[in-house]
């Protein structure tokens, strides 16, 4: 067959929500082999035509068909796998949907917009028995696997205090706000489908800056600065400390001024401890993340450099900034390979659950201004109901998690 995947080896993928974020995504898809990329769904008529654009320029040909609505693309027999890279308000709502539909899902971060959220992606795809992939690609990095195969190997002794950038507050703050940006007219349902693009959350008038991906900060549509970046380090705090079936139970807020650095210092009920901060790195990158044991200490970020303890300096750990960038790549090929052999993936929907529940507990009690204890057994804070409250957000109608 001149080289070329077999028909019966190839993974058929859809996208949902393919945005500047989707697309890079999508890139590390095309490159592969055994990938066939079929159908792209948007609210935006622009974006469809892009990526409609990118795939039939890869294949040659003009077959990658264009929907505005997603049970389009689920009644697609012929597609096994979805990337869904849309906001983050859709996320836990399509790739469970998407699931139901007998379809694997790569799923960009965050994957929950709260602690139950959060719990009902993880309980669906075990009970369904999907492939789920969460796009927190620095668990196939190779410099952040260095660093966890050196606390893995013992050489840092006991593991006692993980640390996880979060924010930056310059950039991120930890507390989103509930403001509106000003109404603008809205454009043709064909152009842009923004009761769509709402989804789930609450209705606003349209303005375009949020289609452009100016929705960050707003509440509706997002975490803050403790989920955007927290999806990523808090997880890798757990990989690396063994945690990726609980949570913390202890959350304490320090630094509550948000012009100033902000910590949420935890403890897990086996006495480790997570530093969720967003400074006092040694700028390494963005992303940081640091393991520290009674016997020395490792940290790494985006750069690829691994900075280690002074007994660890003869460990060669760091990489080039070119191979760090390929993370996304060999995640998307780890997710491949998972759907093929139905093993779990790295980043798995435990695994993303467990450490968005973290992010959404910690940002809970920073919101509050006070320490809370947590029981990860039952998602449940104690002696708090104004905390337990904010476990969870009314979706819009007709939108439920059911």
């Amino acid at each position: 067959m001149n080289g070329a995947t077999p028909p019966s080896d190839r993974v058929t993928l859809g996208g949902l929500g393919i945005g500047s974020r989707g697309t890079s995504v999508l890139r590390s898809f095309l490159i592969q082999k055994d990938v066939q990329f079929l159908a792209i769904c948007d609210v935006r008529n622009s974006q469809r035509e892009a990526i409609k654009s990118m795939a039939d320029k890869t294949y040659g040909n003009s077959d990658c068909a264009m929907y505005s609505d997603q049970e389009e693309l689920w009644a697609r027999k012929d597609i096994d796998s979805v990337l869904i890279a849309t906001g983050d308000r859709w996320h836990t709502l399509l790739a469970t949907m998407t699931a139901k539909h007998g379809k694997d899902v790569y799923c960009e971060k965050p994957c929950s917009m709260t602690i139950a959220e959060s719990r009902y992606l993880a309980d669906t795809f075990q009970r369904l028995g999907r492939i789920y992939q969460a796009g927190t690609q620095r668990r196939n990095g190779t410099n952040f696997n260095n660093a966890f195969n050196l606390a893995r190997s013992g050489k840092l002794g006991k593991i006692t205090t993980l640390h996880a950038e979060v924010g930056p507050g310059d950039r991120w703050p930890p507390i989103t706000t509930h403001a509106w940006m000003p109404a603008e007219e809205e454009p043709a349902k064909q152009v842009v489908d923004w009761d769509r693009w709402l989804g789930p959350a609450p209705w606003r008038p349209y303005n375009s800056a949020y289609i452009q991906g100016k929705w960050r900060g707003y509440y509706d549509f997002h975490g803050g600065g403790i989920l955007e970046w927290g999806s990523h380090t808090v997880d890798l705090c757990h990989w690396a400390g063994g945690l990726d079936e609980t949570a913390p139970i202890e959350f304490e807020p320090i630094g509550m001024n948000q012009d100033t650095p902000y910590t949420i210092n935890c403890k897990y009920a086996n006495g480790l401890k997570l530093v969720m901060r967003d400074k006092g790195f040694l700028g390494l990158g963005s992303c940081a993340f640091r393991i520290e044991g009674d016997q020395g200490w490792v940290e790494t970020a985006d750069s690829g450099a691994v900075a280690t303890s002074d007994n660890l300096k003869s460990e060669i750990l760091s990489v080039p900034r070119e191979e760090a960038s390929l993370s996304t790549t060999y995640h998307v090929r780890d997710f491949l390979d998972c759907v093929k052999t139905r093993k779990q993936p790295k980043s798995n929907a435990l695994a993303a659950a467990q450490a968005h529940i973290a992010c959404h507990a910690a940002y809970i009690a920073f919101q509050l201004g006070r320490k809370l204890t947590f029981d990860p057994a039952r998602d449940l804070f104690l002696n708090d109901d104004q905390a337990n409250r904010m476990r969870s957000r009314a979706m819009r109608a007709p939108w439920r998690l059911a």
